[in-house]
């Protein structure tokens, strides 16, 4: 009696995980990801379409859009269906969410990552720049949820829908103010959202990602000293063990998603400085303030006035030591830009 209530229990077990594990399984669902034509975007869109998932990426470059498509196609077999569309712009995300809906019998998983990088002192930023990265950050990430909350909610298998935060929405990260700013108020929308939409069957997973290897140094956008803000960025965000594999990142994110959890913070690193800085606010603060002393001050004269994309300051001189330091630290970096569509083809040129 006891070796057939061992089976019986054996089996009962099973049969539970089997049957989660098809509640969690993404196959056969349609998809939408903003942003999803480069670095961690392009990634996250691959993992899903791995997993059967119907995919669409949307961005506002068709060409770097397209390159994308061709990217998941050979690596998953799955074609994607791409969409060009500005997410700071709240009329045309609803548009194109309500068309590739229409055309995808439904939407089940959404993405909303699109952003922008700006790093400089604060005494070389005006408000146009922390106006850009609130309405391409955290206006993109709210235009892209609401427009598609109804169709999630009519998912009948209960939508998914993550937001892309950041450690800069855990603490302040010196020298990235615009980008710290509007990844906190994502933070604050995807924690807000989770709760209000409690029992309705969508759940909202707000991710935090450390630094990755995504390759995003070339195109994010740099002032003040801008060659020397891209040369120690560029090096941090490629160093081993400091940064995280840009791959393994988007698997632990799609794995989210799939359990839908409420929040996912990734890199030790992340772990520690929103540990730290919810135990200890105020060390946390005087030690950022600490770090910044080793940042390049703002320029005395308006010489390197305005934001350059990193692209444009891949070549631009340095000293020898610390153009070897870069060299280094960014080697892995740099592979992951040629690898995820962050590269522009042709001669490199300033943002706009």
């Amino acid at each position: 009696m006891a070796g057939k209530a061992s089976r019986n229990a054996s089996q009962n077990t099973s049969k539970t995980a089997s049957e989660n594990a098809s509640k969690n399984s993404l196959s056969g669902h349609s998809a939408l990801v903003t942003g999803g034509s480069r670095g961690l975007g392009l990634l996250i869109a691959a993992r899903l379409a791995h997993r059967g998932c119907r995919v669409t990426i949307l961005a506002r470059d068709a060409e770097e859009l397209q390159r994308a498509a061709q990217w998941i196609e050979d690596r998953t077999g799955a074609a994607v269906g791409t969409e060009v569309c500005d997410v700071r712009e709240a009329a045309a995300v609803a548009e194109t969410v309500g068309r590739v809906s229409a055309e995808q019998h439904g939407l089940d998983v959404v993405v909303a990552n699109a952003g922008v990088i700006q790093v400089a002192p604060v005494t070389a930023l005006d408000a146009p720049v922390f106006q850009d990265a609130m309405s391409t950050i955290f206006g993109g990430a709210v235009h892209v949820s609401l427009a598609a909350l109804p169709h999630l909610r009519e998912s009948p298998d209960g939508g998914r829908l993550a937001v892309i935060g950041s450690v800069g929405a855990l603490l302040s990260v010196p020298h990235l103010l615009p980008y710290s700013c509007a990844k906190a108020a994502v933070g604050a929308l995807g924690e807000g959202l989770r709760s209000e939409l409690a029992g309705t069957g969508v759940s909202v997973t707000t991710v935090h990602p450390g630094l990755m290897r995504t390759g995003s140094h070339g195109q994010a956008e740099f002032g003040g000293q801008a060659s020397r803000e891209f040369g120690w960025f560029s090096a941090i965000a490629g160093t081993p063990v400091v940064s995280m594999d840009a791959e393994r990142a988007a698997e632990r994110i799609v794995r989210a998603m799939e359990r839908r959890r409420t929040r996912l913070v990734l890199t030790p690193a992340a772990h520690a400085a929103s540990l730290a800085h919810g135990v200890a606010p105020t060390l946390v603060v005087r030690l950022s303030g600490l770090a910044n002393r080793l940042l390049p001050d703002a320029p005395d004269t308006g010489e390197e006035a305005g934001m350059r994309q990193g692209h444009s300051l891949q070549g631009a001189p340095r000293k020898a030591w610390a153009e070897r330091i870069r060299r280094w630290g960014s080697a892995l970096n740099d592979r992951a830009a040629r690898r995820y569509n962050e590269v522009v083809p042709g001669p490199p040129t300033s943002s706009s």
